[in-house]
């Protein structure tokens, strides 16, 4: 018996002679030095466990300073390394809505990492149960879902967070600071570039007739989805981003990493006038291939807004993907531009940052050693641990209680971020649409995109509309 032990020994008696048979132990003397007592441990679902989902899963689990009750996952081959390091007892589910309904007793919180058409059913369903929602990006498949998220979140007043990690670094801090403090003046324009995708995109849908693995749920990987043929390789795993049935392309893969410091330090909410062009894929001459299901290989996105609360002029936002980006700037010296970057225009000066809201930088970056840059002094609040702790820093929120503490990409901010850059993806399947065949065929929707966020609503182009929300397969819901 150690001396720790014979105190404890000692404590309860004395505790129990002084309170007769009641009495209450404080839990660090009943477990020792760093016991978590299980009633301090935030439970949680994981739907979906693989690919993202692990990163998203174990970081909320924290070596074990949580509690991981189950998971649910079409593919626990994919999940197989999540599995290995968590305990053994933990329950699996095929079906994210047979988790819900049978642990929504046992469950204080829910991350969802699941393709992008799965995101917003299985999050609405969490929330209307009450569950602190982590859900990765984009926040939805389309601007509808999004909406109802961002409304959800208020109505229900549960934690939530999108996966857009980067939205936790101090680079976002940084250049709101360097905003505010007006080092670069008034901004006009800004640049965001990509070198995704980095799957399969601009191809033809695939075709054949398949025998589906025996261990893989294929019509519950499809979800609320429009059915369709299984083929081995073609969408699971990860190429599911490059079909727009399933996912949301190169914009919405990395939008929501790229753009979140943009929309955070302009305080930006709905674009206004949204246009595009997109490469087009020749096997043959004169006329183009027509692939319609697919997302294109390239494009370019300028969206329009007015004036902010923090920006008093209006501002064009131009999106570049698929190996295109902006002119080097005469302030950037000699080097080549990042690999994904964003750049900012104002009447002032210029700023800069990597991927994630990483490195920000001023331009010329001789300016970075000016007084007046030095002298602006941290005033916002920073995340521990910074992108890495962005799932654990939701994970505190969730055991603080909703309005305790704030995250970095809660929904109302995710959400209308989400909106915008799916407004981006409907002027690119816009510009896809054609009427007619060959050389003949019409492109009607090549024109710049009136938007009324306010009521979801595309004003000039209504053949457009059909892509602000879905019909869910029958057996699938929102709400």
């Amino acid at each position: 018996m150690t001396e720790n032990n014979n105190s404890r020994r000692d404590f309860i008696k004395k505790t129990s002679l002084a309170m007769g048979s009641f009495y209450i132990v404080p839990r660090h003397v009943l477990g020792g030095k760093g016991f978590i007592a299980p009633s301090d441990k935030l439970n949680i679902l994981s739907i979906g466990a693989g690919g993202k989902g692990e990163s998203d899963c174990l970081l909320a689990y924290n070596k074990g300073t949580e509690n991981v009750v189950a998971i649910a996952d079409v593919d626990f081959g994919r999940a197989a390394n999540t599995l290995k390091q968590l305990p053994a007892n933990v329950k699996k589910y095929k079906d994210w809505r047979e988790a819900l309904e049978k642990e929504k007793n046992n469950i204080d919180a829910v991350t969802i990492s699941t393709p992008d058409h799965h995101h917003a059913a299985a999050t609405l369903a969490a929330m209307e149960l009450g569950k602190h929602v982590y859900t990765q990006k984009p926040l939805t498949h389309n601007i509808k879902e999004a909406r109802m998220l961002t409304e959800a979140a208020e109505k229900y007043k549960v934690v939530t967070q999108m996966g857009n990690q980067g939205s936790s670094n101090d680079g976002r801090r940084v250049l709101q600071e360097w905003f505010d403090a007006g080092l670069i003046g008034t901004v006009k324009r800004v640049h965001i570039w990509t070198d995704r995708p980095v799957w399969p995109q601009g191809i033809a849908t695939p075709t054949g007739k398949f025998d589906i693995p025996t261990d893989f749920p294929w019509d519950l990987w499809l979800g609320p989805a429009p059915s369709r043929d299984f083929v081995p390789s073609a969408y699971h795993p990860f190429k599911w981003r490059g079909w727009w049935d399933f996912g949301t392309g190169a914009l919405g893969d990395m939008g929501c990493h790229l753009l979140d410091g943009v929309f955070k330090v302009l305080a930006l909410t709905y674009p206004t006038e949204v246009q595009c062009s997109v490469s087009s894929i020749y096997t043959k001459d004169w006329v183009p291939e027509y692939l319609p299901d697919s997302c294109p290989p390239s494009s370019k996105v300028t969206f329009q807004y007015p004036k902010t609360t923090k920006n008093n002029s209006p501002i064009e936002i131009i999106w570049y993907d698929g190996g295109i980006k902006p002119d080097i700037p005469a302030e950037w010296g000699d080097e080549p531009l990042w690999s994904n970057g964003v750049i900012y225009e104002g009447t002032k000066g210029k700023m800069a940052n990597e991927l994630y809201n990483q490195n920000p930088t001023l331009l010329p970056k001789s300016r970075m050693t000016d007084s007046d840059v030095v002298k602006v002094k941290p005033k916002l609040y920073r995340i521990e641990n910074q992108a890495s702790g962005h799932n654990y820093h939701w994970v505190k929120a969730c055991k603080s209680g909703h309005g305790k503490m704030e995250t970095s990409s809660p929904f109302e901010f995710a959400g209308p971020l989400t909106e915008m850059i799916l407004m981006g993806n409907i002027a690119i399947r816009s510009f896809q649409y054609r009427e007619g065949e060959g050389r003949g065929g019409k492109y009607p929707g090549r024109k710049k995109l009136l938007w009324d966020g306010k009521n979801m609503n595309i004003t000039n182009f209504d053949y457009a509309n059909q892509f602000v929300a879905r019909k869910y397969r029958d057996g699938w819901k929102l709400g």
